[in-house]
């Protein structure tokens, strides 16, 4: 499977799951890829920031452990590399990119489940990302 970040003629951006580049060519010509806000089938792929590749000589069916770890803590990493931490203040923020009162810019922080509603129902876009616990590594105290 692959995703792809994709955004309808209205400006919508969405992402779709497709089983290769082709299959969602082949289903973008047929107009069965449709934006889930408004229905539209003028539909553009762009630019996904990141992905992640599977090593295909592994005999292994599955990732390891250590695998999946690594991957999350580079997700992680990019996060914190990528994404200011505005802490609690992650809705004012979000709300006044949406409204157009600060430039948009890549952002991180915590909501509550009210400020989240908020948001929900200004249609403003975000999404939750569970980050896994910080724990020392061997020899770390």
């Amino acid at each position: 499977m692959i995703a792809f970040d994709l955004t309808c003629e209205n400006d919508h951006v969405f992402e779709g799951w497709f089983q290769s580049a082709a299959a969602f060519e082949e289903q973008l010509v047929k107009g069965l890829v449709e934006c889930p806000l408004c229905g539209s089938t003028g539909v553009t792929r762009h630019f996904t920031p990141f992905g992640i590749k599977r090593d295909r000589t592994s005999s292994e069916s599955a990732p390891t452990e250590a695998h999946l770890r690594e991957t999350a803590r580079k997700i992680v990493h990019f996060f914190e590399t990528n994404f200011e931490d505005v802490g609690p203040s992650f809705a004012t923020e979000a709300l006044k990119m949406a409204y157009g009162a600060i430039e948009p810019r890549n952002i991180r922080g915590v909501t509550s489940e009210e400020e989240e509603k908020t948001l929900i129902d200004e249609g403003v876009p975000f999404f939750k990302l569970p980050l896994p616990d910080k724990k020392p590594t061997t020899g770390e105290h």
